[in-house]
């Protein structure tokens, strides 16, 4: 059976890469999506999609509008889980760990490298508020268009995160559900890796 350098990785965001990679290839659509797990401050939890833009020795990067259902409760409870599933490569991984807002000239510099319009569509839209009619929305693009039409800045709540993990689990199928499963737990700068029960 396939072990996918599972068995032999000491660095779990080696493999998560080399893995991504193999994804890039296999998967037709955002190979780098994830469900996003958060919570309220009480701990009632909230998942969704959301696009990993970057990963790095730091962490696992991406941008949203921190006035979002997410955003508020990013800055209440500043943990969260991220689950990328690759149907197509029958693999899944799991990553939890804690939630810091990346800074400003990171989130600057990744906003200006989005085409025009997905400036204009973030500038323009109140994240998961009440929203009277698509007509509303549309307007207020045409609006900001107007009122920019060189560049857009920046709005102060669209931001960037880095979700520093603290664990990391790879899951791969196996024959007979007979599943792979490695669990990798932070230990200082260092990580203890562990085989579970699938």
């Amino acid at each position: 059976m396939e072990n996918f350098g599972t068995e032999t990785a000491t660095n779990p965001l080696a493999l998560f890469t080399a893995w991504l990679s193999e994804a890039e290839k296999a998967e037709l659509n955002d190979p780098n999506a994830a469900a996003l797990a958060t919570t309220t401050a009480d701990g009632a939890p909230s998942v969704r999609m959301i696009l990993i833009k970057h990963l790095d020795e730091r962490g696992f990067t991406f941008y949203t509008n921190a006035e979002s259902r997410k955003g508020l409760e990013l800055a209440a409870n500043p943990r969260a889980a991220l689950c990328f599933h690759w149907k197509s490569l029958r693999r899944q991984v799991r990553v939890e760990g804690t939630v810091t807002e990346l800074p400003v000239a990171e989130a600057d510099a990744y906003f200006h490298s989005r085409t025009r319009m997905s400036q204009l569509s973030a500038a323009a839209s109140q994240q998961s508020r009440v929203l009277e009619s698509r007509e509303a929305l549309e307007e207020r693009v045409r609006e900001l268009t107007h009122q920019f039409p060189a560049e857009i800045p920046r709005p102060s709540y669209w931001k960037g995160y880095l979700l520093r993990p603290g664990r990391i689990e790879f899951w791969a199928q196996g024959v007979a559900r007979l599943h792979d499963r490695f669990l990798f737990v932070r230990s200082g700068e260092s990580w203890v890796k562990e085989r579970l029960f699938p």
